[in-house]
């Protein structure tokens, strides 16, 4: 949830080790007709084969997966639709920590390091818009339990707690006996953000969230991407220390014995100062330039007016690249996240270029760089279209469709999105699905802004929203092998998968076959 000769070229021009890294591709494009498991199974063997190494962003395994998606549009003959040919030049910057950062609780005279990436991992980016965090902090630890205020069973850990100039432990987890139900409520994603919105409101020096039960595999997930992040280079000088307003915040494990913790923890959970225990965290960062590249291409409209707007399909190349082993497996394949949409769009592009009668509207195929590290390549392109952006006339976008039950699909955005500018859209999915021979039961459970696992501003669909272009993302689900080496190719339902790409073909068709916009 992200990606020879002349395009080989316009790679190489921001990346001068293209030509060494980037193998050609000799597989025969299909000839004209529908999509077929088969071609998915093909393309998505070689596109999240070990080779390409998780095709992390900010490395030249990501660039080899844009070198295959360029090649094979240039053989298919769409238009380049880049700013060099098939490609998008994105800025972006490399970031990791410097030997120079420590984290350590200083106590009774002795300093006990905390180590950065295994035990605590600083979150310093919290997404586009929001303002850094800072990157310092000093001060007494107070130990804020599992931070809930609740009836059932009966435990307030804010009651009387300092918090004001502090440094907040709090661990996101839950107390021995509660239900399972409300446990896994308590370990989730979400429940990270919940706390922070009631501690952070009290401006604490610094916030450590200890993640517990299902949540340290989140941290092992999470940490490795923390450590070697990749955000947008900007041209805005870089915020001074003195004037971050969002406190320090440090994600990690509970591990017995830690200073972090009380002495008597698990079994003494309960909400307390950690008297003489003192937090020192300083980190730096070392930000390397490097350039990243959405892909693009064109399958014009027949048209001679409205072939100058466009229908939208997206998907990300990149996943996350090598992580640490899991049953001897490294490589992160993100076969379904989203090396599924990736090979998806492939032929969706393939079968509407090959169409003896183009639709009305012209087709804009978009492969995103950087959607693991932030949704990086979709925020750079509605920013700096290489198209009119009011020509865009609605994305469809295609994030992980290859898993789940056969008939589960969900649809993002007719609900979800603002001032319904989606809801007409979410019809026209409705009414092509409904008149497909095997039609999805379509799932809105995650259409929702307020949702709490967020999936609406999860993928690269939402930058386009907040350009006011309609828009409906479609995905089968989470699965247990997110973000995980096992996320392989050999779990994809390729049937499936290509009944999703064929409902992506007639949902685009409908949309740029219609003289009028869908709002």
């Amino acid at each position: 949830m992200r990606r020879r000769a002349l395009v080989l070229l316009a790679l190489a021009s921001g990346c001068a080790s293209a030509t060494r890294t980037a193998a050609p591709t000799t597989v025969e494009v299909p000839t004209v007709g529908a999509v077929t498991a088969e071609e998915l199974r093909r393309d998505l063997s070689a596109f999240a084969a070990d080779s390409m190494r998780g095709r992390e962003t900010g490395t030249v395994d990501a660039l080899r997966a844009a070198t295959f998606i360029a090649e094979r549009l240039q053989r298919l003959g769409l238009e380049p639709a880049g700013d060099s040919l098939f490609v998008q030049h994105v800025p972006m910057q490399k970031e990791v920590f410097s030997a120079n950062s420590s984290i350590a609780v200083e106590e009774n005279g002795r300093t006990r390091p905390i180590p950065i990436g295994s035990e605590v991992a600083p979150l310093l980016n919290l997404g586009t818009g929001i303002p850094p965090t800072r990157r310092s902090a000093d001060g007494e630890i107070v130990f804020l339990g599992y931070g809930m205020t609740s009836a059932n069973p009966r435990r307030d850990d804010f009651a009387g707690m300092p918090i004001e100039g502090k440094v907040v432990v709090v661990v996101n987890g839950a107390p021995p006996g509660v239900d399972s139900a409300r446990r896994e409520q308590l370990e989730a994603q979400a429940a990270i953000s919940e706390r922070l919105g009631k501690i952070l409101p009290q401006r604490p020096a610094a916030v450590i969230v200890l993640l517990a039960g299902k949540g340290h595999e989140l941290f092992e997930q999470t940490a490795p991407q923390l450590l070697r992040s990749v955000s947008l280079r900007t041209n805005a000088p870089e915020v001074p220390e003195n004037e971050r307003v969002i406190p320090m915040i440090i994600l990690g494990v509970p591990v017995a014995g830690s200073p972090l913790l009380p002495a008597g923890w698990p079994t003494d959970d309960k909400a307390q100062v950690l008297r003489g225990r003192t937090l020192h965290a300083k980190v730096d960062q070392v930000k390397t330039s490097i350039v990243g590249f959405n892909v693009l291409g064109i399958v014009r409209g027949s048209d001679p007016v409205l072939n100058r707007t466009f229908v939208a399909f997206g998907a990300h190349y990149d996943h996350i690249g090598v992580v640490p082993p899991v049953n001897g497996d490294s490589i992160a394949n993100g076969a379904d996240d989203d090396g599924s949409g990736s090979v998806a769009l492939l032929a969706a592009a393939r079968v509407m270029q090959q169409a003896p009668t183009k639709p009305k509207r012209s087709m804009l195929f978009v492969w995103h760089v950087g959607e693991e590290k932030g949704l990086l390549g979709s925020s750079y392109f509605t920013d700096h279209p290489t198209v009119p952006i009011d020509s865009i006339v609605a994305q469809i976008n295609a994030d992980m469709i290859g898993r789940n039950a056969d008939s589960l699909l969900y649809i993002v955005g007719p609900l979800a999105a603002p001032n319904n500018q989606s809801k007409r859209l979410g019809a026209i999915v409705d009414s092509v699905n409904a008149a497909s021979a095997t039609p999805f039961k379509l799932n809105r459970e995650w259409d929702s802004a307020t949702h709490p696992e967020h999936i609406y501003e999860r993928s690269d669909h939402f930058n386009y929203a907040r350009k006011g272009i309609p828009i409906v993302f479609l995905t089968t689900g989470l699965h247990d092998d997110y973000h995980k080496p096992s996320d392989e190719v050999s779990k994809i339902e390729f049937a499936k998968m290509a009944r999703v790409t064929r409902l992506i073909v007639e949902v685009g068709r409908a949309v740029a076959s219609s003289p009028a916009r869908p709002r």
